[in-house]
């Protein structure tokens, strides 16, 4: 069982930066990060595989980079000109596969950390 850990989330200002930090217990194919905020659906935010590549949702493209340190089995989410509407509870999530994007259906998921972007 793949147990992920979750950190850096906070309250911050629009326009302000945040960097969200997952690790996992073991090596995964796949890592990355969803988000919910209230009333709103999950939606897929960012996920990288262990060769490279690495895909966004248009709603963060160009803002937020997602990044990994495979030694240490942990990515990373810089989030840069947060908005008040990228508030929300992000969760990192990890698969020995490629999991859903579509569908938001991975093996594992963390226990989320809270995202407050404040106007």
């Amino acid at each position: 069982q793949v147990q992920l850990m979750e950190s850096g989330g906070g309250t911050v200002q629009a326009g302000g930066s945040l960097r969200l930090s997952c690790t996992a217990s073991e090596y995964t194919r796949c890592m990355g990060w969803f988000r919910q905020a209230p009333g709103k659906e999950r939606e897929g935010v960012a996920l990288i595989f262990r060769g490279g590549t690495d895909y966004y949702a248009d709603s963060v493209r160009r803002r937020f980079t997602i990044s990994q340190d495979s030694a240490k089995n942990t990515v990373y989410l810089q989030m840069s000109n947060l908005k008040p509407e990228d508030s929300s509870m992000y969760y990192c999530v990890a698969d020995h596969r490629g999991g859903d994007w579509t569908n938001g259906q991975y093996n594992y998921w963390g226990q989320g950390t809270q995202v407050t972007v404040s106007s």
